[in-house]
């Protein structure tokens, strides 16, 4: 469902790109102002990262098969990565451009229509930028939140440059024009690397802090007894589903059913928060002689040493592929 909902916005913000594109187009023509080009050069990259937004989804939303056993969700990192080199290539070819207008201008026309279409423009793209992200966070799906982000910084860079043009209005400076066309593609070439760091980092399997601290809280806020540490804990994102896989280590005595009962226990608890965009994993330990010593269990006819101090999980300790000690200060 959540995946039919990320094609059919990204379907949305594709149309909706050339629409804009073909206003800045014209807007370029009828002025002849360097800084409105960067509006449009921009407006080609939208469109053509829109057509690459929505053929990633539509691949990341097919099922897992035999040769894809995690989904095909992976295709989103490299969909962003390419968005985000187009999109600093885009500010690249902007500030090559504008830097060659500040010493050779050219007479700027119908400035006004020019300003009128492009804060048109902006608007719009802000309002869709807006639906994108919000859409994108719900279900998890890096390409519509690239694709969001997009749309929202152009549209911030609009707002700039109708400052820009604004001020070129009344005062005729035309040096301001490609002064305004340098900031921005500035400011475009920054956007891009950012999506570009973030695809790398998905593709790369990077940890992901802000996640994992996330659900350390909630573990640990509703610990079981039975849950006598919990570690190795990791998480890999394919797309918009998040694979989970950690180690609990329950009293050593619990028969199969028993320990199961555990995991289930964990894995309702985590999936209550991240519904079925998580996949859990969880393999369980048995405890050893000395997870006596931070195991508060009551009435434990095993038990070999007595209880000394509780172990908060915190996002140290439970990434850590060894079971817990209570280590003395």
């Amino acid at each position: 469902m959540s995946a039919q909902q990320n094609i059919r916005v990204q379907k949305w913000i594709t149309l909706v790109s050339i629409s804009l594109l073909i206003v800045k187009t014209i807007a370029y023509f009828l002025t002849h102002s360097i800084a409105i080009l960067t509006d449009a050069l921009e407006g080609i990259v939208n469109v053509t990262a829109g057509f690459i937004g929505l053929y990633s989804l539509m691949i990341s939303a097919k099922p897992k098969d035999a040769d894809h056993p995690y989904g095909h969700g992976k295709i989103e990192f490299i969909s962003a990565g390419i968005e985000g080199g187009m999109i600093f290539l885009a500010g690249a070819a902007i500030f090559y451009k504008a830097l060659l207008a500040l010493f050779n201008p050219e007479p700027i026309r119908s400035l006004d229509v020019g300003i009128w279409l492009i804060a048109a423009t902006g608007i719009i793209n802000f309002f869709a930028g807006f639906i994108c992200v919000k859409t994108g966070k719900k279900n998890n799906s890096l390409a519509l939140i690239a694709s969001g982000k997009h749309l929202q910084s152009d549209a911030y860079s609009t707002a700039g440059l109708l400052i820009g043009l604004i001020l070129l209005l009344v005062t005729n400076y035309q040096w301001l024009d490609s002064a305004v066309a340098l900031l921005f593609s500035t400011i475009i070439l920054y956007t891009g690397f950012v999506i570009l760091r973030k695809s790398v980092a998905g593709i790369m399997d990077e940890a992901d802090e802000a996640l994992l601290q996330k659900l350390v809280v909630i573990l640990e806020k509703n610990r079981k007894e039975n849950w006598v540490d919990l570690h190795n804990m990791r998480i890999i994102k394919y797309g918009s589903v998040l694979h989970m896989d950690c180690h609990l280590t329950v009293p050593w005595y619990l028969n199969v059913h028993e320990a199961h009962q555990e995991i289930y226990s964990l894995s309702a608890l985590v999936k209550k928060e991240f519904g079925d965009s998580l996949e859990l994993f969880v393999h369980s330990d048995g405890c050893l002689d000395f997870s006596c010593k931070i195991c508060n269990k009551g009435n434990c006819a095993a038990r070999q040493h007595p209880f000394e101090k509780r172990v908060t999980w915190n996002l140290k300790n439970i990434v850590s592929d060894q079971k817990h000690h209570h280590e003395k200060s």
